[in-house]
């Protein structure tokens, strides 16, 4: 199991799959995982329950992350894989009719998402 952590109180309530989308350098859908659900609540109880499942090392380093924030979100998915090849942005923007990907990120249907991977 594992959980992608968010500053604020905002992510998926209900999904099938996640698309990792690496933004900085390379643009592009590294891999994917199974949504297993989200949890919003106080920051330091999420930390003592998720904390082990999250790629941060410490708890000094998810407060840094936080920068001060009492709320936090963990999207919670198990089964990640990595995706060879890659699937690069122009090819994203081409299937999704976008010009640049949100940095929040973005809801696509389930036909969308099997036209990307």
């Amino acid at each position: 199991m594992h959980a992608f952590i968010r500053k604020n109180i905002v992510g998926p309530k209900k999904a099938e799959m996640l698309l990792f989308y690496v933004t900085h350098p390379v643009k592009e859908i590294r891999g994917y995982g199974e949504f297993v659900e989200r949890i919003v609540g106080d920051a330091e109880e999420l930390w003592n329950t998720y904390g082990s499942e999250s790629c941060l090392n410490s708890y000094k380093e998810y407060k840094g992350f936080l920068q001060g924030r009492s709320k936090a979100t963990f999207i919670r998915f198990k089964n990640l894989r990595e995706l060879s090849p890659s699937i690069p942005a122009s090819v994203i923007y081409q299937i999704l009719g976008i010009r640049r990907m949100s940095q929040n990120g973005r809801y696509i249907n389930r036909k969308t998402t099997h036209e990307l991977i």
